[in-house]
């Protein structure tokens, strides 16, 4: 066992029985290099990384590779997904000197974590132009003994060059109708209109740029962004990339085509992408998009829920084949044989149904599970029990390994997801869980000043403090919370990480926000990245969320924090719109108000309070907060001086400082939010 037999990370733990002597990274590290004059590697990766798993069984559990890691170097093992920020600022450093970056990440750093080689993946030998792990072991090491002056000044030049580098300069204000138009407009260029999404393979869930698609038909009534997303879900939902009988989605497409993905599920994915069809649903009322936010919301709670409430980061994409090999997609993948083996006289069905052919659309004549067919009618008892039968056929091989971790910012997407898709399909069960998860969050990742730590395992708190993603996430879980729930505790809970934001991950000159906090850990740089990647960036999140907040109370602090933090979507939107889509979703938001429903009524259990609220949540207004309560409760700020209008439950609306009659009647309130 080495020194990562202490961590919390699964990834990291994972790498405890390394003969290579891990360090987790930390200052004795660096104190270590020093000491010892050595170079440190710095390899970087996450639990559910295929090719961080084929690196670690080549070179990391090797014991020749080990000894002379050992004898040269003070070798640092990260979990990016534990340390966003480490991972940032150096994959920064690997894109800028190669052209392109991934993980498992390999840096090799002087003893003052100043980088002076770069790369990703090495092979136990030379192949495909690529040299071996030994052989680039050996080239730093010789320069590091020999040319120590060299790779000093190299070292030094890369830290300077990564200093004066600035993200794009961001507008003094937020972005307007001529910017939103031009950023829709560079999407439609950019769409597949033949399979949905956009750009070329690998293909991935555009939750983000769904989300923006969506609010802005909602707010201008325009009918190709609707179809785009109408488009792009259906593909999705029908190709392999989701999970035909346990639901959910896989983290890519390795095609264009939605068919064959890279196997791995991650918990960000599926929340973003449950809130996205729940979303669907609600301005389209698609069958299909019920079923899949369902679906997918029943996957999460089945599959990555915690014994402790919380949800866990990821699924793996490998599993055991049955053979003692891990091999990707084992778990997923059926072969016509297999079919009959469960089904016997149905396989025939299934596989027309599935598309699992005799050739396989995997590998080794496997299929991945589709719904290729667009015509036709299918028995639908016959589906269900034929969906059923495989899924429980399929519970009994290997499961993929999955990652405990708790992440504070992709718990925050869940509980958004789960509170909004239990609230609009009548499933308390989806928003109890969300109320969990929520629980957990400030039981255990909330400390006493307010400030978050980033994970958690087995409800014991990681050592990492909470980055600008996990702020802004949590935040926005718990405002869809309080809307759901009436509940104002958690628009009080929003707040205190809010006003974090505010105080330590704001540049006070300019409004622009950092990924971490003032007080973090110096690192050779202060990472500050306002592009959405699989999940939103802090900077967009942040600025969803205050400006919610500032819609719940009227924060003109909050308020005017989140058009600031919008400038940055007034440069980049029109230009890279596919990279900022949550950013362009909240300026939707800002747009359109965002528009406040004050519900009031007699009590929780009056059955005409509760189709108001109802109505309020269904209402697609972008970005609209919604609270409810009684006439005298103090739950939420707006509710005050809200009255019954004859003694019937009634719902205001207010937007733009202006608020309507207020209105006793659903259909009513259902105009006002159109």
């Amino acid at each position: 066992m080495n020194r990562l037999a202490h961590e919390t990370s699964p990834y990291l733990l994972q790498h405890a029985d390394n003969p290579v002597d891990w360090w987790p990274w930390s200052a004795e590290a660096f104190a270590e290099a020093r000491r010892t004059n050595k170079p440190v590697l710095l390899s970087v990766g996450y639990s559910s990384c295929h090719w961080c798993h084929v690196m670690a069984h080549e070179s990391f559990e090797d014991q020749g590779t080990a000894d002379y890691l050992n004898e040269h170097f003070v070798s640092v093992k990260v979990d990016r997904e534990e340390r966003p920020d480490v991972d940032a600022v150096y994959m920064e450093a690997v894109q800028a000197a190669t052209g392109h970056g991934g993980w498992p990440m390999t840096v090799f750093l002087t003893p003052d974590a100043e980088p002076f080689y770069f790369g990703t993946y090495y092979p136990p030998a030379p192949r495909h132009g690529m040299p071996s792990f030994r052989q680039v072991l050996e080239g730093v090491q010789q320069a590091w003994t020999t040319r120590r002056e060299e790779v000093g000044e190299v070292a030094g030049k890369i830290v300077r060059d990564l200093a004066q580098r600035e993200i794009v300069r961001q507008a003094a204000e937020a972005p307007g109708e001529q910017e939103l138009a031009q950023a829709l407009l560079g999407l439609t260029r950019e769409y597949d209109p033949q399979r949905g999404g956009f750009g070329g393979a690998p293909k991935f869930p555009p939750s983000m740029v769904l989300e923006f698609l969506l609010r802005h038909h909602a707010r201008t009534g325009a009918e190709g962004a609707l179809q785009m997303a109408v488009d792009t879900c259906e593909r999705m939902a029908r190709g392999g990339i989701y999970d035909q009988l346990g639901g959910g989605f896989a983290r890519y497409s390795v095609d264009r085509d939605w068919t064959v993905p890279h196997f791995e599920k991650m918990l960000y994915d599926n929340a973003l992408l449950c809130r996205v069809y729940a979303h669907l649903w609600r301005a389209t009322g698609s069958d299909l998009a019920r079923r899949v936010a369902l679906e997918t919301a029943d996957f999460l709670v089945r599959e990555l829920r915690t014994p402790e409430g919380g949800f866990a980061s990821a699924l793996d994409a490998d599993s055991d084949d049955g053979t003692g090999r891990h091999v990707e997609g084992a778990y997923y993948v059926w072969t016509p044989a297999q079919l009959r083996d469960v089904l016997g006289d149905d396989a025939g069905l299934a596989a027309q149904y599935f598309g699992v052919t005799e050739e396989g659309t995997f590998e080794h004549g496997q299929s991945v599970l589709q719904l290729p067919q667009t015509e036709g009618v299918f028995d639908a008892e016959k589906i269900a029990s034929v969906r059923r039968r495989l899924f429980d056929a399929r519970a009994l091989r290997p499961a993929p390994g999955r990652d405990d971790k708790v992440v504070a910012a992709w718990n925050g997407l869940a509980v958004a997801a789960l509170a909004e898709t239990g609230a609009y399909f009548g499933r308390p069960d989806l928003v109890e869980a969300a109320l969990g998860a929520a629980d957990l969050l400030v039981r255990v990742h909330l400390d006493e000043h307010a400030r978050l730590a980033r994970t958690s395992k087995d409800g014991r708190v990681g050592p990492n403090a909470g980055v600008l993603e996990d702020y802004g996430d949590v935040a926005e879980g718990f405002l869809a919370l309080a809307s759901v729930t009436g509940e104002g505790v958690w628009l009080d809970f929003a707040g205190l990480l809010l006003d974090q934001v505010l105080v330590r991950f704001t540049d006070p000159a300019t409004g622009a926000l950092f990924d971490t906090a003032s007080d973090a850990e110096r690192l050779i740089r202060r990472p500050q990245d306002p592009t959405d990647n699989a999940s939103p960036s802090g900077w967009t999140a942040a600025a969803g969320a205050l400006l919610g907040y500032a819609a719940h109370t009227g924060s003109e602090a909050h308020r005017v924090a989140a058009e600031r933090a919008l400038g940055v979507v007034k440069t980049l939107g029109p230009r890279v719109p596919r990279f900022i889509g949550w950013g362009l979703a909240v300026a939707e938001a800002l747009l359109d108000g965002p528009r406040e429903v004050a519900v009031v009524g007699p009590g929780p259990d009056d059955e005409r309070t509760a189709a108001l609220h109802r109505t309020a949540l269904l209402g697609a207004a972008p970005g609209a907060v919604v609270a409810c309560g009684t006439p005298d409760g103090d739950e939420f700020p707006l509710l005050a001086g809200r009255t019954l209008i004859d003694g019937a439950p009634a719902a205001y609306v207010c937007r733009g400082f202006v608020c309507d009659l207020p209105v006793t009647d659903p259909e009513a309130l259902r105009a006002k939010l159109a």
